[in-house]
């Protein structure tokens, strides 16, 4: 997605899940969804703990899921206080190719339903119980991968947008508006859709709900959403703004494949605000995204140690 002018945010960057069976989320993410594997790394703050990314061919902003797989945990719950659903953009007349393929699988999902005067989607779980959803629309340009077997006519090109529940989401709707560059674009009901332009990858669904309950982190749930800005001097404009309203912002922290900037917005949403670059090709070249266990500089001295730690993918 092009910036618009005089925007600082870009969209959606990439959203993190906590999840549980490595393997499983592999398997799932590749085989079923058709998503590439561009990256094997560690979580930067936990190296006991992989870091997964999923993404199209190039790990484009506004394609990129990463899990961090802790086996053994707790199960979470949606509610306020988290991103509840991911929603992945899918061509128009891909549905009954997607209803065929998830039931091939096995996977829980429900069945195709509407909002916005005809928004068709397919809301469905993957086995931690992580809530998502395949929105099938006409008007996102973005080039799939194809490289899991998913024809190109049918395939996910990378995030639709994501859905934040509150018992009141008034103050979240005023950082996106006057912080984030954001606008109001629909209304139905409970729920308003915000967005920095009117495309795949960057909605922001806000629905409230009066008699919601706090979210509960583990396997199966949001950890967090990034958000784009094409570099370290967006981040910088940001800070000072969220400062100005009393937010408390994270310094610029280095995460190798782009800078990163941690808040939580008034609901209690952990929002990132993550560079475009330097991107994923910085340790591995294109082809060869997702084939080995890269890390950090700070823990390459204990790379024998780790990978001992890691379960076999």
């Amino acid at each position: 997605m092009d910036y618009i002018e005089g925007k600082n945010i870009g969209g959606i960057h990439h959203i993190t899940a906590i999840s549980g069976n490595a393997r499983e989320n592999l398997t799932f993410f590749t085989k079923v969804l058709g998503l590439r594997f561009i990256k094997k790394t560690v979580n930067f703050d936990d190296p006991g703990v992989y870091h997964l990314y999923f993404a199209d061919k190039w790990g484009t902003p506004g394609s990129v899921l990463t899990l961090f797989p802790y086996e053994g945990t707790e199960a979470g719950r949606n509610g306020s206080g988290m991103v509840n659903t991911i929603s992945f953009s899918a061509p128009y007349n891909s549905v009954t190719y997607w209803e065929s393929r998830l039931d091939d699988f096995g996977i829980n999902r429900k069945r195709v339903q509407s909002r916005f005067d005809g928004e068709r989607y397919i809301y469905f779980e993957d086995s931690d119980g992580l809530s998502m959803e395949l929105v099938f629309t006409e008007n996102d340009e973005r080039k799939a991968w194809t490289g899991e077997g998913v024809p190109e006519e049918y395939a996910v090109k990378g995030f639709f947008g994501a859905e934040i529940r509150n018992s009141n989401t008034s103050e979240t709707s005023a950082l996106l508006t006057q912080v984030m560059d954001h606008e109001l674009i629909k209304t139905e009901g409970k729920r308003q859709r915000y967005a920095v332009a009117d495309k795949p990858g960057a909605y922001i669904d806000l629905v409230d709900e009066k008699a919601i309950e706090p979210g509960i982190g583990g396997t199966g749930t949001v950890h967090h959403i990034a958000f784009r800005t094409a570099g370290t001097k967006g981040q910088e404009v940001l800070r000072r703004k969220l400062s100005g309203l009393g937010l408390y912002s994270t310094r610029i922290i280095d995460r190798k494949y782009f800078r990163s900037v941690y808040f939580r917005e008034p609901g209690g949403v952990l929002f990132e605000i993550a560079t475009d670059g330097p991107g994923f090709t910085v340790d591995e070249d294109i082809d060869s995204l997702g084939t080995s266990l890269m890390l950090p500089d700070q823990y390459e001295g204990r790379r024998g140690e780790i990978e001992r730690l890691l379960p076999e993918l």
